[in-house]
């Protein structure tokens, strides 16, 4: 039996991610360091070690690194290319876990899309942590897909739901079921990866908080304030057409419209269900849709 992973090294420890993250594995036991520029001036929990480092430098990750059991990167999507120096030094410095910053959509069902093209980055370095470790056999890999951040969305209104104007923007049917994570869940899912580093080694697990459709949402909003909310019906293939357009001008806030259209379109079936779900194998339950969207109508 492998050895226990105690020791984690989180970077982007202070996005929005980063945060549950970094709680979650202090919570579950870990020993956390959080990597932070030179200058910066995020602020860490008392209990987390900070370093200083240049991402630009082997050097400089491959000393931080030092000691280190895993590193779970929760990078922005934007900066995610420039994870192949951090792979290199976690290997030099003989890190025997990488979870790459690949949370969202499963990256590896997107060939020949055009979202598939903006999130290449993604791509592209976990085929490279995945030959490195083909040529190092003791240094392992965990891929995680979550879906949608979903507490965050709410908040930030990218799942289409408005609670000042109580208004809901329902794309085609509404019907679809769309796999979402809410980020603490999220930050229990990677200590949950790293506790039973055997069983998790070297795949591509997919998670859900649970699997909802907008008029499910819709249905709970509604229960919770009483009123009738105002809907307003969209399509995914407009959403699509805008989103090639601004692709084609270079505008990669397309994402934002190549999503809706993955995810809403009547068909899609990305919920992750069943034998799809790796909750059960990370001895995870589903959390409770009604109360999370409870939660932020009180916020």
């Amino acid at each position: 039996m492998a050895d226990p992973i105690k020791k984690v090294a989180v970077i982007g420890a202070s996005g929005n991610l980063g945060k549950d993250v970094v709680q979650e594995l202090l919570k579950a036991g870990f020993e956390v360091t959080a990597f932070a520029r030179e200058g910066s001036e995020s602020k860490f929990p008392a209990d987390v070690t900070v370093k200083r480092v240049d991402y630009q430098s082997v050097e400089s990750l491959t000393s931080a690194l030092d000691g280190q059991d895993a590193v779970v990167s929760t990078i922005a999507t934007v900066a995610v290319g420039g994870q192949t120096t951090l792979v290199d030094a976690a290997i030099s410095a003989k890190v025997r876990r990488f979870i790459p910053s690949e949370f969202g959509i499963n990256t590896r069902i997107v060939g020949g899309t055009a979202i598939g093209n903006i999130l290449q980055g993604k791509v592209k370095t976990l085929d490279y942590i995945i030959s490195k470790s083909q040529e190092n056999p003791w240094f392992t890999w965990t891929g995680i897909s979550s879906g949608i951040f979903f507490d965050w969305g709410l908040k930030f209104g990218t799942v289409g739901f408005n609670k000042s104007t109580k208004t809901a923007t329902i794309y085609d049917s509404g019907n679809e079921y769309v796999q979402a994570s809410n980020l603490p869940f999220l930050g229990r899912v990677i200590a949950a990866v790293l506790s039973q580093p055997e069983k998790t080694a070297n795949q591509y697990l997919s998670v859900a908080s649970f699997n909802p459709s907008q008029n499910q949402i819709l249905e709970i909003v509604e229960a919770k304030t009483g009123e009738k909310w105002k809907v307003e019906h969209a399509s995914t293939a407009e959403q699509e057409k805008i989103g090639l357009d601004k692709l084609s001008k270079g505008d990669y806030s397309a994402f934002s419209n190549l999503l809706r259209r993955r995810i809403y379109a009547d068909g899609a079936k990305l919920a992750v269900v069943g034998d799809s779900s790796a909750n059960g194998l990370l001895g995870l339950q589903e959390e409770d849709l009604a109360a999370t969207v409870e939660e932020w109508l009180r916020e």
